[in-house]
């Protein structure tokens, strides 16, 4: 079989071999000897080096496998604990500020374990020159955010790094919460007909940080979904006891990422149904101009669940009777069809697949 080129992309016959020498792929590639910025995005390559790097270093993580928090039984009680670091330029953006964003992520990834959040210790990696009144302001919006969030802030360290070594500040927190006796939430537990729903429209954050970052205008402030989960989690699991089997907040990699985790964890498939995924106006422009997918785009006030189809309505009507989820709306479905795979249905009737993303769209979004 002949090869044509197109003329709008026909090299010139001015194009030397030198000349591609200097071509670079916009993917990072996997097979590298050095860590790529998609190695942090909480896509494919993030996945393979847990797998390949760290789980062979360190052991596997629990029999409960991957998740949002580790799920521990001390004493005769069941801890969650997590921690997270936070990297976000800029340190403010419209609705938030790397504070808030440090103490809500956190406690909303004890959350999706079931857990009742309770404390949290903060580590602050300094750079020599940053402001104090800047430092101020993000740890009075912590200590607001906290109490909020109903959890202390209890330990922490900070440590200082040379000018041009830190880029102003870095976060790192950890957090502990009290799994309620009995509650069992994860992919193990979802099963074909569950409901999957999500907590309000996506998108919002990686908009509003690529907002600023760019210079991007929308005729209206778009603002980051920054918000803690727990009190929606607690009334979700109260509502109808045992109908909630799986829970994720969809940060890094967006919705996409975790309904495809828990999809390949659970052995199951997903289908979404295109028009019912809450897109907003703004955030559908933002991706339009920079060529991005909604369904990539973190959120850090948001949570996708997979319930009993038969208690989805009630859920629904619970969720949007709270603040952090007066958007909720079913989504999709557990399929038996296509295990591992999430496939979207088109409003034209057709399917596509929406894969685990291989980095990040967005870096340095949290």
């Amino acid at each position: 079989m002949s090869e044509t080129v197109s003329p709008e992309i026909a090299p010139s016959p001015e194009m030397t071999a030198l000349d591609l020498q200097g071509w670079t792929c916009p993917a990072p590639l996997r097979d590298r000897d050095n860590i790529v910025m998609g190695h942090g995005g909480g896509g494919r390559l993030t996945a393979e080096l847990v797998e390949h790097l760290f789980v062979p270093a360190f052991g596997a993580a629990g029999p409960d496998g991957p998740g949002d928090s580790a799920v521990l039984d001390v004493g005769g009680a069941r801890l969650a604990f997590t921690t997270d670091s936070y990297v976000v330029q800029p340190l403010f953006f419209p609705g938030g500020s790397i504070g808030e964003l440090a103490v809500n992520g956190t406690v909303n990834d004890l959350a999706m374990s079931g857990a009742v959040p309770l404390y949290l210790s903060c580590g602050f990696i300094l750079e020599e020159g940053l402001a104090l009144r800047t430092l101020q302001a993000i740890a009075a919006a912590m200590g607001v955010a906290a109490s909020a969030a109903g959890v202390r802030l209890v330990t922490g360290d900070t440590k200082v790094v040379d000018t041009g070594n830190g880029d102003g500040l870095f976060v790192n927190t950890a957090g502990i919460g009290l799994v309620p006796a009995g509650l069992q939430l994860g992919a193990e537990h979802a099963r074909p007909g569950d409901a999957v729903l999500v907590s309000g429209p996506i998108g919002l954050h990686g908009i509003a940080i690529m907002s600023v970052r760019e210079g991007l205008e929308f005729g209206t402030v778009v603002e980051s979904d920054t918000a803690a989960l727990g009190g929606l989690v607690a009334a979700m699991l109260a509502a109808v006891p045992g109908a909630v089997h799986a829970l994720r907040d969809p940060t890094r990699g967006g919705v996409a990422a975790s309904l495809n985790e828990l999809a390949a964890e659970g052995g199951f498939g997903v289908e979404l149904v295109e028009r019912d995924v809450p897109v907003p106006e703004a955030v559908a422009a933002g991706c339009g101009m920079l060529g991005l997918d909604p369904l990539y785009i973190a959120n850090e006030g948001r949570l996708v669940a997979m319930v009993d189809s038969a208690a989805a309505d009630q859920l629904l009507e619970v969720m949007q009777g709270r603040p952090e989820g007066r958007g909720a709306c079913r989504i999709g479905t557990v399929v038996n069809a296509h295990p591992g795979v999430l496939v979207v249905r088109t409003g034209i009737g057709g399917t596509r697949i929406v894969d685990l993303p291989l980095g990040e769209q967005l870096p340095r979004i949290c």
